[in-house]
């Protein structure tokens, strides 16, 4: 996999800011939304996910840096032939890879393998921690993603529908192996959910910010918006203001551990047109010779 550096277009020296703003410009321009049918653009885009999801997170951007985990998230192997597990060793420590756990030296484990004399260590293995981005979208409605595990197998991960930025799902005995037929440990998957362009999350709740014609705020519409269940038709009322503010129920979040799904606020923009036509400008010249109004007194402000 490509140097997520690269991939995102950042110096490694860019500050967390510059990296947050340099992906969401590109995740704008790449998102499948946008591109529909687009297999090439929509690759891309899982790229700069992925590449966001470790330079993003200031612990793992320098796990990375320092050439603990790979560009794809996964622990790099030490070189002394010991496979390096951070998920049993406190945060921020250095890998020791002959720490067998608590209580347990090396040379219990050497005597155990060549037959000394000595008590059997039996110790669960320890857990190894994994990371998957996933779209707004599918942390929404749900999904499944395919990890690679650290003994180079596959697994497929089933992300529950509401699942929650930075949540871990405990995958059972799928970690390192237990020593003294003790027990393997498991696999912890944290998820990360890559920003949406335009659906922010609140809680259950969905907010987005939609444009509106002047027509369509003037003498109202109904028109077609879209949701994290997909397009739904909405209508506005006549009169409506930019930061008229429209509730959709039911079309939010599921709750964890709950049927309880949120509501979608969606917000008005009034937009004028990219180039208004003399017509227009005729128009509302004419019209407010007699028909003046301050909204800024209106709000105080002046």
């Amino acid at each position: 996999m490509q140097d997520p550096y690269k991939l995102l277009n950042v110096e490694r020296g860019a500050s967390q800011e510059e990296i947050k703003r340099a992906y969401r410009k590109l995740a704008k321009e790449l998102h499948p939304d946008i591109n529909p049918g687009n297999a090439a653009v929509e690759q891309r885009f899982k790229e700069i996910s992925q590449a966001y999801s470790i330079l993003g997170d200031t612990e793992k951007r320098k796990r990375f840096d320092r050439g603990e985990i790979d560009a794809s998230g996964q622990e790099t192997p030490w070189k002394g032939g010991f496979y390096r597990n951070h998920a049993g060793t406190r945060r921020g420590a250095k890998y020791n890879p002959f720490d067998f756990g608590e209580n347990v030296s090396a040379d219990d484990i050497f005597a155990d393998l060549f037959g000394a004399k000595t008590r059997r260590v039996r110790r669960p293995g320890a857990n190894i921690s994994y990371t998957v981005p996933i779209s707004f979208l599918e942390a929404a409605q749900g999904a499944k993603k395919r990890i690679k595990l650290a003994d180079s197998k596959t697994l497929d991960v089933q992300i529950p529908a509401g699942t929650e930025d930075g949540q871990s799902l405990r995958l059972k005995g799928q970690g390192m192996p237990g020593v003294g037929g003790g027990p393997p440990g498991d696999a912890l998957v944290e998820v990360q959910i890559q920003p949406h362009p335009f659906f922010e999350r609140k809680g259950t709740n969905v907010h987005v910010e939609l444009p509106v014609t002047l027509q369509e705020a003037l003498l109202g519409a109904t028109i077609t918006v879209p949701t994290v269940h997909g397009n739904v038709s909405m209508k506005i009322p006549a009169g409506s203001n930019s930061g008229t503010t429209l509730r959709l129920k039911g079309k939010g979040i599921q709750a964890k551990d709950s049927a309880e799904v949120g509501d979608q606020y969606v917000k008005l923009r009034v937009m004028l047109p990219d180039r208004p036509d003399q017509e227009l400008q005729d128009f509302v010249k004419n019209w407010s010779q007699s028909h003046g109004y301050d909204p800024r007194r209106k709000a105080g402000m002046t």
